[in-house]
């Protein structure tokens, strides 16, 4: 069937009111971060979990295939979005626990804080997990309300906090996914605009659970379930923003803290949460902005969560702090645009170590454990150790990090390894102490596993 000239002069007109429109205002902004969630757990990544909510949102918007959490463990990844820098540079390098002295320090600028300074309404519902206590709390850090658990649901004990108070101890798992949907529909219907609504969810981090309307659904399993009910979630959020009047004016992004950790997929990446193969931290990112973000934007482009910040300060008019950001404005991809940002390398973390970094498509091995995640701790205690020969990979023809090409590219690695030094100046004294540390050490070949033996041994 032809289209005629004024149906397409009629439709282009529409669109670039659209498009005026959303311009005029501050935009509303919604992020929901999922907690473990793979980067293969999606139907539109590729999961033979049905998930329509999320495939109809990247179907409407943008879906990234080289998106990075800055961590593949909780804590840092959350302070690393919140604060558009690396978990190492912010002073949360590792996990925080229950009743730990410390948080994300006063002297970093959270989202919520920038957004609040722009006139922003905010709320956080869900797992904070940057501090329990004052003054490290949402309501501390820029946010003007809070319903969720201040850490992970695995540890003890469970509060479940509406603001700076306890409501119910410990929080009922099955319960939690509807309940933060329902206030994150509640905050959207009665908040003054412009709004932002954080919601980082609680699962699927074990322990896992659904509520009962959703156990046994998918046919596949609780995590499954679980999955469903995240997707069930997402889609009564769009729905709330569509049924007030605000769907072309709100910024929907989702995405997850690292990769799966006993369950779930990583989409056939090597490793899993807690490493910094590709599984533990290439996650979905999936935007959604009518009129602004073009339908079926698909984007190869390397983007970390850190580029969150400051793409919505300049999204949203918002000041920026003063403090170096590691990330960079991505609006460029998500309007599709351009394929890729003019970026520094990208680096893996863990802990204050830096193992990986990634420049376009190529990602350099310098350091590894001398044991894999989560396994027993060794003789000796768990040491960084330097790669005896570091290991090149070109995610664009190998994403599974299966062929070790350094010897035939020994100028790229050089190069990266450069661009690394470059960047370690302007990092702390920890982080620059772990890598002379760590490169002084002496080691022997890394056998088959991959894991490098210290020389001492």
């Amino acid at each position: 069937m032809s289209i005629s000239r004024r149906t397409l002069l009629q439709a282009s007109a529409g669109a670039l009111l659209a498009s005026a429109r959303a311009q005029s205002a501050q935009p509303n902004i919604i992020l929901i971060y999922a907690d473990d969630l793979g980067y293969g757990d999606l139907g539109c990544y590729g999961s033979a979990i049905t998930t329509p909510n999320l495939d109809q949102m990247a179907a409407d918007g943008a879906r990234f295939l080289n998106f990075y959490s800055a961590s593949a463990v909780c804590s840092p990844s959350r302070a690393a979005l919140m604060t558009g820098r690396y978990p190492a540079r912010v002073n949360v390098p590792r996990v925080l626990g229950p009743g730990d002295d410390g948080g994300l320090p006063d002297s970093e600028t959270t989202m919520g804080q920038m957004l609040q300074a722009a006139g922003y309404r905010t709320m956080c519902i869900g797992k904070w997990h940057l501090g329990d206590h004052h003054p490290y709390l949402p309501l501390d850090r820029g946010f003007d309300a809070y319903f969720g658990i201040p850490y992970s649901n695995d540890m003890w004990p469970r509060p479940l906090m509406r603001d700076n108070d306890v409501i119910e101890q410990p929080a009922t798992l099955e319960t939690l996914t509807p309940r933060y949907t329902d206030e994150a529909v509640k905050f959207i219907g009665s908040a003054r605009q412009p709004f932002f609504l954080y919601m980082p969810h609680t699962y699927p981090h074990v322990p896992l659970a659904a509520s009962p309307r959703f156990q046994g659904k998918s046919g596949q399993g609780l995590y499954a379930d679980v999955i469903q009910e995240l997707d069930w979630s997402v889609g009564q959020v769009l729905q709330a923003v569509k049924d007030n009047g605000l769907d072309d004016n709100t910024l929907v992004l989702f995405s997850s803290d690292n990769g799966p950790w006993w369950q779930g997929s990583q989409g056939r990446l090597r490793g899993r949460k807690g490493e910094t193969y590709e599984g533990g931290m290439r996650e979905p990112l999936i935007a959604r902005f009518p009129g602004l973000i073009p339908a079926g934007t698909v984007c190869p482009g390397v983007a970390t969560t850190m580029d969150v910040f400051p793409t919505l300060a300049r999204l949203c008019n918002a000041p920026l702090p003063s403090n170096r950001l590691d990330g960079v404005d991505i609006w460029p991809l998500l309007t599709g645009r351009q394929d890729q940002v003019d970026r520094d390398v990208f680096l893996y973390f863990d802990d204050v170590f830096i193992q990986c970094a990634r420049l376009g498509r190529w990602k350099l091995h310098v350091s590894r454990y001398n044991t894999k995640a989560w396994s027993p701790v060794p003789p000796g205690g768990k040491v960084n150790l330097p790669l005896p020969k570091p290991e090149l990979y070109d995610l664009e023809k190998d994403f599974q990090e299966s062929y070790d090409c350094a010897a035939s590219h020994p100028e790229i690695v050089a190069d990266i390894r450069a661009h690394i030094l470059g960047l370690l100046p302007t990092f702390p004294d920890s982080v620059q102490g772990a890598w002379r540390d760590t490169m002084a050490r002496k080691v022997q070949d890394v056998p088959d596993d991959g894991l490098p033996v210290s020389g001492d041994q």
